[in-house]
């Protein structure tokens, strides 16, 4: 199977996540995409994140009703720092026949290579890339230069800029402002159930 990978903190997860999971499942002909959480990664503070079981809680309201997205708590699960290497090893062994498509943003292809074990990782999946505030020419340098360096599969995913980010959802809970339209009605009503993001 052509498995997509959406990975985030997704504290909370919103439209601009979904819509990039929803795009690179229909324009790259994938059979799923693994919508996972992320435990705890170490060039984030999940200090101002809501709990695990929150994350978790919002990520399957946000998704339910997609047959083709499925939540997956692999990086959940796991205790310490969690890295896509260890995921996609963990994801490769379970299901070596699946073909595995790592979503991500273009920004994260300028940090990429600072990540544990870069090279593995391009061995072991495809990058879809979203175009986000980054000029097509310097994004196009650094994907060349990942190719020569890793014999990276990066492709772009061509969609709209949606210009929503989990720290603005945040804020906005903070200081009472309405976040209809960035995430999904049942996430809303879980941040407001749960009293989340207020201080």
């Amino acid at each position: 199977m052509k498995v997509g990978i959406l990975g985030g903190t997704f504290s909370p997860i919103h439209y601009g996540h979904l819509i990039l999971a929803e795009t690179a499942y229909d324009r790259f002909g994938l059979d799923k995409v693994l919508i996972m959480p992320a435990g705890d990664p170490y060039f984030k503070d999940l200090k101002k994140m809501a709990a695990d079981s929150h994350r978790e809680n919002m990520t399957k309201l946000a998704i339910e009703g997609n047959p083709h997205f499925e939540f997956c708590d692999i990086e959940l699960k796991r205790e310490g720092n969690t890295y896509t290497f260890d995921t996609l090893t963990e994801l490769t062994e379970a299901n070596p026949e699946d073909e595995y498509f790592f979503i991500v943003g273009s920004d994260t292809l300028f940090s990429i290579e600072k990540w544990y074990r870069p090279n593995d990782i391009f061995r072991m999946a495809k990058l879809l890339t979203s175009c986000r505030n980054i000029e097509n020419q310097e994004l196009t340098k650094q994907i060349d230069y990942l190719k020569n360096k890793f014999s990276a599969k990066i492709y772009n995913l061509y969609m709209p800029n949606i210009d929503i980010s989990s720290t603005d959802i945040r804020d906005k809970v903070k200081h009472g402002m309405s976040i209809r339209y960035y995430t999904p009605d049942p996430v809303i009503e879980y941040i407001q159930e749960n009293n989340l993001y207020k201080d």
